[in-house]
């Protein structure tokens, strides 16, 4: 790796270390108050859901960093993948720490089914944005065609067995709609 390579790395990995530490410091917990954690949860409607390091939202993390990729392919495509990656971390550290900003937290406790949800924890919020850098270096070897396939299938996987996904948590989010509420809780 050379010298002006060295840059962004260590400014990805800042990042993600700031974002862990701002999170910790407005009140997230570390880790799932269940005093473990696992590598898989399962369960959407449980306390555990977004405590620990992967469960049914982390392929929507993922697909971020497909999609980062190749919105910065287009538009800054004279930046090294280096510095385009921690511009794509930088944008998921700061959706992590306005996602479990008190605000949005309710928001998502009185617009969705999600009224048990508190935020996440510091660890699962580490790994939301590993799944995101996961999925920018995933794209940067795939072709085109392979990038829509994953974003395709985890939409519809997602869709199919938690009635949730990235399209569904946006739309939830920004224009919530009673029936899509109605629908998911089953």
């Amino acid at each position: 790796m050379t010298e002006d390579n060295r840059l962004p790395h260590l400014l990805t990995a800042a990042i993600v270390a700031l974002a862990a530490f701002w999170l910790w410091h407005v009140g997230r917990v570390p880790i799932c108050e269940c005093g473990y954690v696992k590598l898989w949860h399962g369960q959407t409607v449980s306390s555990e859901n977004s405590q620990h390091l992967s469960d049914w939202y982390t392929p929507s993390h993922l697909i971020h960093g497909l999609l980062f990729y190749g919105l910065l392919h287009v538009t800054a495509r004279r930046l090294s993948f280096a510095w385009r990656l921690t511009i794509a971390t930088v944008i998921e550290s700061a959706w992590e720490i306005v996602e479990n900003s008190e605000a949005v937290i309710e928001r998502y406790r009185s617009v969705t089914i999600s009224l048990d949800y508190y935020g996440d924890s510091v660890i699962n919020s580490v790994a939301d944005i590993v799944a995101m850098i996961a999925g920018f270096f995933l794209a940067r070897i795939l072709p085109v065609w392979a990038s829509v396939a994953i974003i395709v299938f985890f939409e519809a996987l997602t869709t199919w067995l938690i009635r949730d996904g990235l399209a569904l948590n946006i739309l939830m989010l920004l224009w919530p709609l009673d029936a899509v509420k109605v629908w998911q809780a089953g």
